[in-house]
């Protein structure tokens, strides 16, 4: 039987029965577009957070239902900004998903409490201040079989994960070394809130390219921070950071601080291998540019710069996100890998 010819039993072909009954699109091949996802907030401190309302308002994936905001302050400032406003519990009751976009401290906690009401997370980074935190999410997640994503930016970066995969597929031969540098210029008054934190600036913002490093290369076999407190005398951030990851055939040296000028521009990435180097410099806008000793799929041999697409921070991963609550693909990060990224973290900053 042809089934685009199947009927009910009088007459009706079947597709069109169902579409006049409200339940199939009539024209064949017509498909509805994906229901959007009911999406809150649980924090609004953390410096990621206005792009990430701007884009959930935005997005065709996610209906932003509002969020709960930490203080009267933040409440005041995103009322005026059109956000509704609600309590914690309303967020927990009405969204699918919810986003954790608290100061680091509360990361875990409010993790937790979005989980164990059985919603989907997205975790802003770093995910919690101690391994046994990020333990009790994961567990939670698989116990509840819901998505638990950390909130890693550069995931779904263009250059870096083209670099990724010259490496995977051998173009630069045998990666002996990579040097990466991650630092930024803190403003003086919020060194008091990154020195709560093991590691300071490494911590915060080096957790990134900790990320791409795990995700790359694994487990490291040993790492040895050199954390170090060179732009004050009154507080004890660590501001200018070093750290050495070991792996069979490679060693990974991470730098970061807050004290570079022009910090941004050279937030840089450097792979180095025996058929060629890569060079991701500055970071964001992405420029990347290869040498290699021999040609590989579309790059010639010498020296080039690749063309990368267009890139905007957060929307890879939140894309991302809402395609796995729907089942319509699985993570590109397991929650496996979640734990060694954060283990190595821990590891860079003399936790573990």
């Amino acid at each position: 039987m042809n089934p685009e010819r199947e009927h009910t039993g009088k007459g009706i072909d079947r597709r069109r029965f169902l579409a006049a009954a409200g339940l199939a699109p009539l024209v064949l091949g017509a498909v509805p577009p994906p229901r959007k996802l009911r999406a809150g907030f649980l924090g609004l401190a953390y410096s990621h957070a206005t792009e990430k309302v701007r884009l959930i308002r935005e997005s065709g994936d996610y209906e932003c239902i509002g969020a709960w905001a930490e203080t009267p302050e933040l409440e005041r400032t995103w009322t005026a900004r059109g956000l509704s406003m609600l309590s914690k519990a309303q967020v927990l009751d009405r969204a699918e998903v919810i986003l954790v976009e608290s100061e680091v401290a509360q990361h875990a906690p409010l993790a937790r409490e979005a989980l164990a009401a059985g919603r989907h997370v997205h975790l802003e980074k770093p995910p919690a201040l101690r391994l046994d935190e990020l333990d009790a999410l994961i567990q939670l997640a698989r116990t509840r079989n819901l998505q638990l994503q950390v909130g890693y930016m550069w995931r779904h970066h263009p250059g870096l994960n083209h670099v990724l995969e010259l490496v995977r597929n051998g173009a630069l031969g045998d990666l002996f070394l990579v040097r990466i540098a991650i630092d930024n210029q803190l403003d003086a008054a919020r060194r008091a809130e990154w020195a709560q934190f093991p590691g300071g600036v490494l911590f915060e913002l080096g957790s990134h390219v900790i990320d791409a490093t795990v995700r790359l290369l694994g487990r490291p076999e040993r790492v040895t921070p050199f954390l170090r407190t060179l732009g004050s005398a009154t507080d004890r951030l660590a501001d200018a950071n070093v750290a050495v990851f070991e792996y069979p055939r490679t060693t990974v040296v991470i730098t970061s601080a807050t004290l570079r000028h022009n910090a941004g521009a050279n937030r840089s990435f450097e792979f180095c291998g025996t058929g060629g180097n890569a060079l991701l410099q500055p970071i964001e806008p992405p420029n990347l540019t290869v040498d290699l000793a021999a040609p590989s799929a579309a790059l010639p041999k010498g020296r080039s710069t690749v063309p990368l697409p267009a890139y905007a921070r957060y929307v890879g991963e939140l894309a991302e996100l809402a395609a796995c609550v729907r089942g319509e693909r699985p993570p590109g990060v397991s929650l496996d890998t979640e734990r060694t990224v954060h283990e190595t973290l821990l590891r860079a900053v003399g936790v573990l």
